[in-house]
């Protein structure tokens, strides 16, 4: 296999698995959402805010993608292009999951909202702990990146 297929293979397992994990993450937080809506119509702000909010992991995937894009070239070495797929599964499944895991923690709170109690702003606070290991995948990414010129 070229170095640069391998590189390419790692990008696209990357943007794949943190985007297919925010369409989940937001799946089960909307699904939840429109449940609660019958309960408590009112509260349609918390509910989209945090139904929005696993949706972010897919951007943390496209941001590293972005990171890495310039590195791929013809020139790429193995040791390269197996640094970008190692990164494109670790991005990847970190924000998979974290987005994956942050859906069924915002579910929680929103189905909480649509029975009466106040707890969206406590739901929005607990839901950036999952957050953070997506925003790490993107420093680990910059990380790597100034390791590989």
């Amino acid at each position: 296999m070229e170095p640069i297929t391998l590189g390419y293979l790692g990008m696209a397992i990357m943007f794949t698995l943190a985007a297919v994990g925010s369409c989940y993450g937001t799946t089960i937080a909307g699904n939840a959402a429109v449940g609660a809506m019958k309960k408590n119509p009112n509260a349609f702000g918390n509910y989209i805010i945090l139904s929005g909010l696993p949706a972010s992991q897919g951007l943390y995937g496209f941001a590293s993608l972005f990171l890495i894009m310039n590195y791929l070239t013809d020139s790429v070495t193995m040791l390269q292009a197996a640094a970008i797929f190692g990164l494109g599964i670790l991005v990847g499944l970190v924000n998979f999951f974290s987005s994956y895991r942050q859906g069924q923690l915002c579910a929680n709170g929103i189905a909480a909202v649509g029975n009466g109690h106040d707890v969206g702003t406590k739901t929005l606070i607990l839901a950036a702990f999952p957050e953070l290991y997506g925003i790490l995948t993107v420093a680990i990414t910059f990380l790597v990146t100034g390791l590989m010129k």
